[in-house]
């Protein structure tokens, strides 16, 4: 499709019905470059890992007027209702969130202030030395989550109650079928995931709140002095790079 922005600038959307692929890639580009297009958006079923990482590639190579997006398309119902579309961004420019917003905001307090601080080292690292994520801002919450390249499963690190630090792959869904099918696709892989991983994990299915997740969890809180909230981010920088090395390939074979 081609299209227009409200700035006036030339916009080139390819649509998949399936799975990212090589191909697709190469079309898209072929299109940018044949229209000049100064707005790339790629929208599929679900995204490779290689490919999204290939967007926000693009996105920190390339100047501040071409901006790649990657986007998965998801149908919701709720009971019996007509689908609805939903677009899940899973990559975005780097620059992309942090537009001028307009929208006055509420003050936030010192504790957030201290959990915003901490997610924003997070994000810093593991965008910068890792290559992990193309995320920027951090907001002030206990929790941030990640891409994993499936639009529905997102990689999490939070502070949870009872003094505890968490990383989670966080799968959530209205199709409950579809996460007790996934979740249980990974379950019976547990010997091998834990032993991967060499940590025992937490397997919760939430099947009340339509969603589930399975975490490793060591003692710790935004309230902990500085050098252990250090420690506690380089575990958790350490525990999300190891969860894509694990989980990553097991996403990528489940079949929807």
């Amino acid at each position: 499709l081609l299209a227009s922005d409200g700035r006036g600038r030339t916009v080139v959307i390819e649509n998949q019905l399936g799975s990212t692929d090589h191909s697709h890639l190469g079309q898209l580009l072929t299109y940018m470059a044949g229209f000049d297009a100064n707005v790339i958006v790629w929208i599929a079923k679900s995204f490779r890992d290689e490919h999204a990482e290939a967007l926000s590639l693009l996105n920190r190579r390339t100047g501040e007027d071409t901006e790649f997006f990657g986007i998965e398309v998801e149908l919701w119902s709720i009971d019996e209702s007509r689908p609805a579309v939903n677009f899940n961004l899973i990559t975005v420019p780097n620059e992309w969130g942090k537009r001028p917003d307009t929208t006055p905001l509420s003050p936030v307090s010192e504790r957030n202030e201290r959990y915003r601080d901490f997610f924003q080292g997070l994000i810093d690292t593991l965008r910068d030395e890792h290559r992990f994520t193309n995320a920027r801002k951090a907001q002030p919450s206990n929790w941030y989550s990640f891409s994993t390249g499936r639009g529905r499963v997102k990689y999490g690190a939070n502070f949870a109650m009872g003094r505890r630090a968490r990383i989670e792959l966080y799968i959530d869904s209205f199709d409950a079928d579809w996460i007790e099918r996934l979740f249980d696709h990974l379950l019976a892989h547990q010997t091998d995931i834990e032993s991967e991983l060499a940590a025992s994990l937490e397997w919760e299915r939430l099947e009340d709140r339509k969603s589930s997740r399975i975490a490793v969890v060591r003692p710790g809180s935004i309230d902990d002095d500085d050098d252990t909230l250090n420690e506690i981010q380089d575990w958790m920088v350490e525990r999300l790079l190891k969860f894509k090395e694990v989980f990553g390939p097991r996403l990528a074979d489940f079949a929807d």
